[in-house]
């Protein structure tokens, strides 16, 4: 373990500028609050780090999904995937939490939730769902880790209530998943046509499934080619295809919502707003599609990943539109995120990535068995393609 941490690589020397960078910012941002720190005022409140905790819970989608389709409904085939999915959507909670901290005025005080209950308030339900999800993330996560130290009496205990805790896990990330986007409807007439919408809560809800699944995509494509194992092609092309159905509901969702709504106008106004919207819309839900919907392109590995690359991206365009960009115009203010904001967010993603990384390396996080050819090249064809 010592020889892998001291050999050093250009994007791991990135990082260590970007995490070296970012514990500054964190000293700086704690140290002379908010208002030197940040971009952020009274008039703007909520900013880039609101915008990366959305995303960061959306990228978790996968971890409640494959566990109901593998544990709940019991579908043999995914299991090899389920691990790294809980793996993600455990690190994407806690990150989530970082970020959080940031946010605060007050971070010291986030203790209060926990004690001061105000149940008319739709954060104080995220707040605990996200508590307890986050414990039941790293339930679902123990047995990787009891496995790989042998704890056998341990890991026979969990066994034998996991059903229980995947199905509370399942039931907690599906309420603040919605949660997320009920969380805006207070807020109709600050919002910009474009996002706001009465079914924004089922909205972040399918958006969470469909980017969930291109996240299991994207980090097990990664794994694969950093350790140089396998890739579970098969499973990672049917995630494809799953994603690229919710992707096909969402965009019914919302064009219905502006058809019926008499909000189509919008979509052709020659405004910031409206570029950034059809950037979001190519960018998560067009380019995927094109890709995903062919059976030559989602089983092979090179636009298989792409695919997943665009719908992550995508994702973080709309979590960053809706909190931020959909509010500006009504601020009557401007907002542009502080270089302290930029580098604590860089180093949340960094700790992120350093850490899924190093969970997949010392423990039993992918199946072996299940695995298939190694990559070795990003664009390589599988022997029965064309």
């Amino acid at each position: 373990m010592k020889a892998n941490l001291l050999k050093f690589s250009f994007w791991k020397v990135v990082g260590i500028i970007l995490v070296t960078a970012g514990v500054y910012s964190s000293i700086y941002r704690f140290t002379h609050g908010l208002q030197e720190s940040t971009g952020l005022s009274d008039t703007f409140p909520w900013g880039l780090w609101t915008g990366f905790k959305l995303w960061s819970v959306c990228l978790a989608g996968g971890g409640f999904t494959l566990c109901a389709i593998t544990h709940i409904f019991n579908i043999e085939q995914f299991k090899p995937l389920a691990r790294p999915s809980i793996l993600m959507a455990f690190i994407c909670y806690l990150l989530f939490i970082f970020a959080l901290l940031f946010d605060l005025g007050k971070p010291l005080d986030i203790w209060h939730v926990m004690i001061m209950w105000n149940f008319n308030s739709v954060m104080f339900e995220v707040a605990w769902c996200v508590m307890l999800y986050t414990t039941v993330l790293f339930l679902e996560f123990a047995p990787t880790i009891l496995e790989r130290f042998h704890l056998t009496k341990t890991l026979k205990v969990i066994k034998k209530v996991s059903l229980v805790i995947m199905i509370i896990g399942v039931l907690l990330s599906t309420m603040h998943q919605s949660s997320l986007g009920s969380l805006f409807l207070i807020v109709p007439a600050k919002m910009y046509p474009l996002w706001y919408s009465p079914l924004l809560p089922v909205y972040f809800y399918f958006s969470a499934i469909a980017t969930g699944f291109a996240m299991v995509i994207f980090g097990s494509y990664q794994s694969a080619r950093t350790f140089g194992r396998g890739l579970q092609l098969t499973l990672l092309s049917k995630l494809a295809l799953y994603s690229a159905i919710f992707t096909i509901a969402l965009i019914v969702i919302r064009f219905t919502d502006f058809a019926v709504n008499g909000k189509l106008q919008y979509l052709f106004v020659p405004v910031q707003e409206t570029y950034l919207f059809w950037l979001e819309v190519v960018i998560g839900y067009f380019l995927p599609l094109i890709i995903f919907m062919q059976k030559s392109l989602r089983t092979n590995r090179k636009w298989l990943y792409i695919g997943s690359v665009l719908v992550v991206a995508g994702a973080m365009l709309n979590r960053m539109n809706t909190s931020i960009t959909s509010l500006l115009r009504t601020s009557n203010t401007t907002y542009n995120p502080s270089i302290y904001e930029v580098s604590i967010t860089l180093m949340l993603v960094v700790l992120g990535i350093f850490a899924f990384k190093l969970a997949v390396e010392y423990l039993p996080v992918f199946d072996e068995v299940e695995l298939d050819e190694k990559v070795t090249d990003m664009g390589e064809a599988l022997p029965d393609e064309a």
